[in-house]
């Protein structure tokens, strides 16, 4: 749970889905695809949430095997099609990003950067980020910390506990940790074993009181 010190941030690094967007319903879709291709049971939206944590090229070569490369191929024709057409803001995002002006902001995804960025770009958002890393952008992905050591590179900071990493599963607190950074978790992780499993640095029970917070700091 909560650790002490809590430093003040110095910078804000979000996590992208179920943190400042909801874009299962394409995910899950995509996912589906490839499901169907090598005769495996569907998922739901809600079993999508509660599974997906690594990136693509850390858990398809375990979930399909030699094919999982074809399996990726698949995977991102899907995805492409209709990635944008599902993408909603989480409720409270827009708020928080506007808060989070104050602050140098980036993001760190495990979702594949090419998409992440399109993502970004389709909500009008690029203004709010000096870096947007995802999937495969860096030697590693999350929990690895290189993606947010390169997130940090155009902003100018190094990874300390002035640096935020903000998300909503127990992987994003673990890939604060691994770098170094506060890690705080936005929601109740309900999808994720809870608040308690996560254990984060700090907690906010959705991104309208993040907002609130982040508005308090900067006065």
């Amino acid at each position: 749970m909560n650790r002490s010190p809590i430093f003040s941030p110095g910078v804000l690094l979000f996590d992208w889905d179920d943190t400042l967007v909801d874009g299962w319903a394409a995910i899950t879709a995509a996912l589906n695809a490839v499901f169907a291709a090598h005769a495996m049971p569907a998922w739901t939206v809600s079993q999508t949430r509660e599974r997906v944590r690594g990136s693509l090229r850390d858990t398809f070569p375990g979930m399909f095997g030699a094919g999982w490369t074809g399996a990726r191929d698949l995977f991102y024709a899907t995805l492409e099609e209709q990635h944008l057409d599902h993408l909603r803001p989480m409720p409270g995002a827009i708020d928080a990003l506007t808060a989070a002006g104050a602050w140098p902001c980036g993001v760190v995804s495990n979702k594949a950067g090419r998409y992440l960025r399109a993502e970004v770009v389709h909500l009008g958002w690029a203004g709010h980020f000096r870096a947007v890393v995802g999937a495969g952008d860096a030697a590693a992905d999350k929990p690895d910390p290189a993606p947010i050591r390169l997130a940090l590179e155009p902003i100018g900071a190094g990874p300390d506990r002035t640096v935020w990493y903000l998300g909503d599963t127990a992987l994003d607190m673990r890939t604060a940790r691994a770098a170094g950074c506060t890690a705080v978790l936005i929601g109740d992780a309900e999808h994720d074993g809870g608040v308690a499993h996560a254990d984060p640095d700090l907690h906010f029970a959705d991104a309208r009181a993040l907002a609130l917070h982040l508005r308090q700091q900067a006065t």
